[in-house]
């Protein structure tokens, strides 16, 4: 959570941050309107995509001034002073470089980098060029999760023993394996669970780790590499054990939970819940529960980019950076090798 010593974030000007997103998907959308509608001190200005359309469509909607299909475009403008990097994960690195070299700051969505080399690269980046660095660990931001992070860091659980997180996409499963990259579920979906559990465990650095994965959703698939579940065991340092799991298709929605239990206590966070209702009827009782990531956890991800904003305002490092991204990486990667290897593998 401490902002690294060499952090010297720098301002381009004193008026609102002027914000611009790279890539107009589903995800560059939901920050995009949520800088433009809910963020004290921010501008949406720009929007970049490649695709013909779809920075358009999104300027208009969040009423962006610049709608480009050219990033270039909007790392040279001098009026961008921060970019949203949205754009698929094996482009992330290349674009936080750029970005930073033309001395604008920097959330990008997780993962941060697909290689240890390049999340080395991309902090280098950041360092070099003296910009705020952020990376989309939303989790860290929705209420629960930080009332965790609270109560462990008051010592109200003790010595961190026993952690949890996991991850369930709403089902059913509707994607194309084939379209679908062979460790996307270490890489891109795990990856948060592997940040929550770090943050559940502060101070505290991954060691080893033991990865089980299969194609149990669609075992028709599985000749080809496909991966839809997972479970991932890390021993840390400090002692702590700690269990991640992760499935693309929870038929009753969108589940994201973690538990971190200790030698005086244990707190735990998370629920499907769209609500706080519970129905109560002849059939038995029930929940509503959400459909989407960015219904479940739009605290979550309202939270992470006004301390993105902040950071760059008042000229500090942000709370969760490079740094951060790169240890949830080599827990991904080591959960890639485990799973090759059949075997523990260290970090």
């Amino acid at each position: 959570m401490s902002a690294p010593a060499w952090a010297s974030p720098r301002r381009t000007s004193n008026g609102p941050v002027r914000v611009a997103t790279i890539g107009a998907g589903r995800i560059g959308t939901n920050h995009a309107s949520l800088v433009a509608r809910l963020i004290p001190g921010a501008r949406l200005f720009a929007v970049a995509d490649p695709v013909d359309g779809a920075a358009a469509r999104l300027a208009a909607e969040v009423g962006a001034q610049v709608a480009t299909t050219s990033i270039d475009e909007v790392l040279a403008h001098p009026e961008v002073d921060a970019v949203l990097i949205t754009a698929p994960a094996r482009s992330h690195t290349d674009l936080v470089c750029a970005a930073a070299a033309a001395g604008k700051h920097v959330f990008c969505e997780k993962p941060m980098a697909v290689t240890l080399d390049d999340a080395d690269r991309a902090i280098a980046a950041a360092h070099d060029a003296g910009v705020v660095l952020q990376v989309g660990f939303n989790r860290r931001f929705a209420p629960g999760f930080a009332a965790a992070r609270r109560a462990i860091d008051d010592g109200r659980i003790g010595t961190p023993q026993l952690l949890r997180s996991l991850t369930r996409d709403p089902g059913p499963f509707a994607g194309d394996p084939a379209r679908i990259p062979q460790w996307t579920i270490f890489l891109e979906t795990l990856i948060h669970d592997f940040d929550t559990l770090s943050f559940l465990n502060p101070g505290a650095e991954p060691v080893s780790v033991h990865a089980f994965a299969g194609a149990l959703i669609r075992p028709d698939a599985a000749a080809t590499g496909h991966l839809d579940t997972a479970v991932v065991t890390i021993r840390y340092d400090n002692g702590a054990i700690a269990t991640a799991d992760a499935s693309f298709s929870a038929m009753y929605g969108y589940d994201v939970r973690g538990e971190a239990f200790g030698s005086g206590g244990m707190v735990t966070a998370g629920n499907g819940r769209s609500t706080d209702m519970t129905y109560h009827g002849p059939e038995g009782v029930g929940i509503d529960t959400a459909r989407r990531d960015t219904d479940l956890l739009h605290d979550a991800y309202l939270g992470e980019l006004t301390a993105f904003v902040d950071a760059v305002r008042t000229g500090t490092a942000a709370v969760v950076d490079g740094t951060d991204a790169r240890r949830a990486l080599s827990i991904a990667l080591a959960a890639v090798r485990s799973v090759e290897t059949e075997s523990v593998v260290a970090v």
